[in-house]
Formats: structure tokens, C-alpha cells, sequence
């Protein structure tokens, strides 16, 4: 359900919110793959309410505001496709617009989590207009990494055929931004749904289909293929038997899932339309021949299809899915959700019901370094948008929005709490909260007007009984209308300097040096590390800095945020970028990254332009 409403733009105008959706289609609803040309609609709100007046209407409310599922609720989300790469999970999902009464996804989006819990927006690094050839229908992909690229294999509508096809784009990053790699669909044959799986002796295969199933062997460059598009014969022994259809006798549908575990090829997709469950087929080798296993989750949620993806991660495995469980949703405005789950000894997958509880939490998170507003366990009335610092932020907050951040480990206790903060309003005020949006108050900050939307400056407040492990709610109060943005946060522990798991920083304070820089490892985890740098300016004010060290062996690194990277060999460069070159005399600015390899505490120089 949505709650009517009026809310002011940043640009002056009013917004209406999304209207309720309608029900969802029943038995014998359109397929996918027969497409309608969409209606032009403006981009509405949703906003998940608490108000008192409306828990008749959704019962439980309180509860699934508490709860992680659906993993994000600033947008509706659909077609899960996880990727584990250096120690995250990196979610790849379609996008259905607000007020959606057909398949209407224009972008794709990126999110991604290292306790699958606490999920950041990475925002949509792909869209329709990446594809010159494409003109509409976003649908469901699937990205996976090989030879230190990224591939996203996506379903669009062919602009010269009318058709479906299948894209490639391609990026260094597992967030991008995305490119198209060949300039043309890799496949179209007017089918949908495409998933890779690449083998212990490295041959690639691309799997897609409704209402056949469809493979071709990808070459080493992920961007073409050997041979012809092949069908894979869809047996009632493989697939399992439809009854009622006679055009389509097993329970395939659409959206095959294709993964290799314990040497037992799987292949999960979503069946008998409509509405669809999740069932899988397993075999002895990627091209079968394939045996039906049976369900995986059974029909249930309030949207019509289903879209799966099954990945292990820090020694769980996990099974991503879509409902929709949101305020508004249903079956074109869908949610992607995750449950936690456990194989067979035979190497069965149990049968897995919706909940709105979630995953567990794979550790906690560490509340004295950098945190990305936009991770967020959940959210209420918030949105995100992407920022002018990089990255994403924080936006349209109310008065009365919160956000949940899960497990977060303040150890002997936290003294005083930061945040980066933009505001062309009157801003507000940034209560800190424990366990529940109600819960004790820690610290309160203000924020100011700061003349834009993206003018960012950092309010700090004391922070008083902050100890152990909980829930973090930031919850937003002030006046009427957008109240200001969030770009990211931090807590300082009690005594100052770093929590007492962290290594000593590498250099000492500056004295009258232009620039110093120390270092501490963040966080570790099997094959890799994050690690955070700060830099800071000396006796003068300093308008840019770089900074650079000798990778150890084994170490290279991945990702990194509040800077630019440029390496070669073992040597790392760090400069900064335009939003934080200008440190103040004695000031600082810190950049962090995501490693492979084992920490070490490396030798940095600073120096200064």
C-alpha cells in the first residue's frame, strides 16, 4: 500500500506519490516475453509509513519495519543476480518504476554487502541508453568476473527488430560504470533471461530462454561465442511435468540460474506460469542430462513471478529471490529478498519459504571508520541519489524517516558521532538511536542550511552509552519538506584514535611537514582486507595531496573510495579528488580501500600540492 500524498521537489514542484497499485494478475497473465508498449509515467515516491491510522490495513507493520527483508526499500527491485567477489556480495538487480501495471524497467542497479545485512547502494551504473541498439525492457541479467573484468549479460528490446536480445557490457569494477563491449546484441533470438557459468576448465556458457532453453559456448573473451545457438531438449524427466499446457509440457519457465557445486551441476529457474514457483533440475555435467529435483520455494508473495540466484558466501549459503512485499507492491513492483539455507548431504536444495526476517548477520560492523549513508539494513522514507562527493547519498528525508544499521560493535564505547551533511533547506536534526527507532537516544546532532543539496559540511555531537553491539537507528526530525542529505558517517571511540582491534597508525602526528599519512587495516576476512589512509595536513593549509606505497606481495587492490588509484607494479599511487584535496592546517581527509592478499602495515609518503 502507498500512502497518498504531496511532497515538494527539490526543484520546486510537487510530486504526487504513487497511488495503490492494482492486484495482482491472476492465473494466465501475459508472459514476459509478450511485451506491450510501456505509458510514459513520471518517477513517484513510496514511502514506508509508520502511522498508526494505517495498521489495520498492514497488520504486522511494526514487525516488518524491524525486519531485513526485502533487503532494499528505497526502490522497488526484481530479477536477483549475486556475485561474491573479494570478500562482498555484489546483488545485480532489475529496477520496476513506482506505479509500474506492466514490466516497466528502464535501469539496472548494483548493491552489495560483506554481512548480508547491511547493504550499500551503489546506484544503476547500466541502463538502456548504454545500448545504442536497445529501446526499452531492462529485464533480467546477470554479471560474473573473469581476467580482472566484469560482464553483465542483459536482456533489451532490439530497436531494429522489435525483438528481444541479449547485451554485454562490460567494466573494471563491480559497480562500474558499465559499458556496452561490442556495440550489438551477442544473441536474439526473442528470448529472455540470461545466466553464465564458467567452468573448472574455464569454458564459459551462456543459458537463456521463455519458453525454451537455450546455451552457446562463450569464447575466452566473454564476448562472443563457438558455433550456434543449441537448445537443451526440456524433458518431463528433466524438467518435471506441466499439466494444462499442452504447448509446454514441463514446468520450465523462464529465468535459468546455472552453478557447479560439490561437482553437481544445478540449474534453478522459475516454473509454470502463472503464478510461479521455483523448482531445479540437477546433472552430471553443464549440458545435462539434466533430473528434476523439485521445489525450491514454493508459490507465494504477492507478485506472479519469481527470479532466483544461489550463491555461497563466508560459509553459508544463500538463496536471493523477489516478492513483493513492499508498501505498493505486487507483481510489476517487485522487492528482492534473501534466506539463508543449508544443502542436503545428497546435495538437495530444502524447500525455502518467504520470510521477512531475512538473512543472519555474518559478523557486525564496525562503526569507527567510514560508513556509506546508503548502507542501510532498512529504511524508512528515505531514497538515495547519487552524490556530487561520488558514490551515493542519503536524500528527500523528512521529518520522522530512519534508517537501521544491523550489529554495529561499539566495543567500550563510542565518544562522538560525525557525519558528512548537505542542506538547501533549514535543515534539522540527527537523533542517535539504539536497537529501535524509539529506542535511547546517544547523541543528537544538528544540521544547518548549508546552501545546496550537495554543499556537504560535517556536524559532530557527543555520543554517551554507546557500548557493545546493536542496532544503529539515524532517525531524521525537523520541519516540513526535505530536511538535508547524508553522504557518509562515523563514530570515534571513547579516548580518541582507533578502536583497540586496529593497528597503531604508521606515522606520527605532522609537526610542520606540508603532509603526513597513517594507515590501519579495517577489516579482514580470507584473501582480503579493507584499509583506511588518512591524510593529514601540516603546519599549512594544503590544496591536494598524493600518496603512495609498495604493495606486499600478493596484495593488489580492488576498489577503492575518497581518492583515485593509479598503480604500476607493486607501487600503489592514492591522489585525491576534487572534494577533498583542500585539507585545512592541521585538518585531515581520509580515503579507504578493498585489497586481495593479506594486510600489511606499509611504509606511506604524503606529499603535497
Amino acid at each position: 500500500m502507498v500512502i497518498p500524498r504531496l511532497r515538494s521537489g527539490r526543484s520546486g514542484r510537487s510530486r504526487p506519490l504513487a497511488p495503490p497499485v492494482v492486484a495482482d494478475p491472476v492465473a494466465g497473465a501475459p508472459a514476459r516475453r509478450t511485451a506491450t508498449p510501456a505509458r510514459s509515467r513520471h518517477r513517484t515516491r513510496r514511502r514506508v509509513a509508520l502511522l498508526a491510522s494505517l495498521l489495520a490495513l498492514v497488520g504486522s507493520f511494526p514487525a516488518v519495519a524491524r525486519a531485513d527483508n526485502p533487503i532494499v526499500q528505497t526502490i522497488y527491485t526484481a530479477d536477483p543476480a549475486p556475485l561474491v567477489h573479494n570478500g562482498r556480495v555484489y546483488l545485480y538487480t532489475g529496477h520496476d518504476e513506482d506505479n509500474s501495471t506492466w514490466f516497466t524497467m528502464k535501469e539496472w542497479r548494483v548493491y552489495s554487502s560483506d554481512d548480508m545485512v547491511n547493504w550499500t547502494d551503489h546506484g544503476s551504473p547500466l541502463n538502456i541508453a548504454t545500448f545504442s541498439w536497445a529501446k526499452s525492457d531492462a529485464w533480467a541479467g546477470q554479471a560474473v568476473y573473469r581476467n580482472g573484468k566484469f560482464y553483465w549479460y542483459v536482456p533489451m528490446t532490439v530497436r531494429a527488430t522489435g525483438q528481444m536480445g541479449i547485451g554485454v557490457a562490460v567494466s573494471d569494477s563491480p559497480t562500474g560504470p558499465f559499458r556496452d563491449a561490442i556495440g550489438r546484441p551477442l544473441v536474439s533470438n526473442g528470448e529472455i533471461d540470461p545466466t553464465v557459468f564458467i567452468d573448472d576448465d574455464g569454458q564459459a556458457y551462456l543459458y537463456w530462454g521463455n519458453p525454451r532453453l537455450w546455451y552457446v559456448k562463450l569464447n575466452a573473451d566473454m564476448t562472443s561465442y563457438s558455433g550456434s545457438p543449441t537448445q537443451i531438449p526440456l524433458t518431463t524427466a528433466g524438467f518435471g511435468t506441466r499439466t494444462g499446457d499442452a504447448n509446454r509440457p514441463t514446468l520450465f519457465e523462464e529465468g535459468p540460474w546455472v552453478y557447479k557445486r560439490n561437482g553437481l551441476y544445478y540449474l534453478v529457474y522459475a516454473a509454470r506460469c502463472c503464478s510461479e514457483f521455483i523448482a531445479y533440475s540437477t546433472a552430471p555435467g553443464p549440458l545435462g542430462p539434466w533430473t528434476y529435483r523439485g521445489t525450491v520455494m514454493p508459490t507465494q508473495g504477492s507478485s506472479f513471478t519469481n527470479h532466483a540466484g544461489i550463491v555461497d558466501f563466508k560459509g553459508g549459503s544463500y538463496f536471493f529471490y523477489h516478492n513483493g512485499a513492499l508498501p505498493g507492491g505486487g507483481g510489476f513492483t517487485r522487492s528482492v529478498a534473501v534466506e539463508k539455507f543449508s544443502y542436503g548431504a545428497d546435495g538437495s536444495i530444502p524447500t525455502i519459504t518467504m520470510t521477512n526476517t531475512g538473512a543472519p548477520q555474518v559478523g557486525t560492523l564496525n562503526p569507527y571508520v567510514r560508513q556509506e549513508a546508503e548502507t542501510i539494513a532498512w529504511g524508512s522514507g528515505v531514497e538515495t541519489e547519487p552524490s556530487s562527493a561520488g558514490g551515493m547519498n542519503v536524500g528527500w528525508i523528512d521529518n520522522g524517516d530512519h534508517i537501521k544499521v544491523k550489529g554495529v560493535a561499539f566495543g567500550s564505547g563510542a565518544a562522538s558521532y560525525t557525519a558528512r551533511v548537505a542542506s538547501a533547506a533549514g535543515g534539522g536534526t540527527i537523533e542517535v538511536r539504539l536497537d529501535s527507532a524509539t529506542g535511547t537516544v546517544v547523541g543528537t546532532c544538528r544540521v544547518s542550511g548549508t546552501g545546496g543539496w550537495q554543499t556537504w559540511t560535517d556536524t559532530t555531537c557527543p555520543v554517551s552509552g554507546a557500548t557493545g553491539t546493536h542496532d544503529l537507528y539515524l532517525r531524521f526530525t525537523g520541519g516540513s519538506g526535505s530536511l538535508f542529505n547524508v553522504d557518509h558517517w562515523r563514530f570515534t571511540p571513547t579516548g580518541g584514535g582507533t578502536p583497540p582491534t586496529s593497528p597503531p597508525p604508521t606515522t606520527p602526528p605532522p609537526t610542520t611537514d606540508a603532509c603526513t599519512a597513517s594507515y590501519r587495516t579495517t577489516s579482514t576476512w580470507s584473501g582480503g582486507f579493507q584499509g583506511e589512509v588518512t591524510v593529514t595536513a601540516g603546519a599549512s593549509a594544503i590544496n591536494g595531496w598524493t600518496v603512495g606505497w609498495s604493495l606486499a606481495a600478493g596484495q593488489s587492490i580492488s576498489q577503492i573510495w575518497g581518492g583515485t588509484l593509479s598503480s604500476s607494479g607493486s607501487t600503489a599511487t592514492v591522489r585525491n579528488v576534487s572534494y577533498n584535496g583542500s585539507v585545512p592546517a592541521a585538518g585531515s581527509t581520509t580515503f579507504g580501500f578493498l585489497a586481495d592478499g593479506s594486510p600489511s602495515t606499509p611504509s606511506l609518503t604524503c606529499t603535497s600540492s
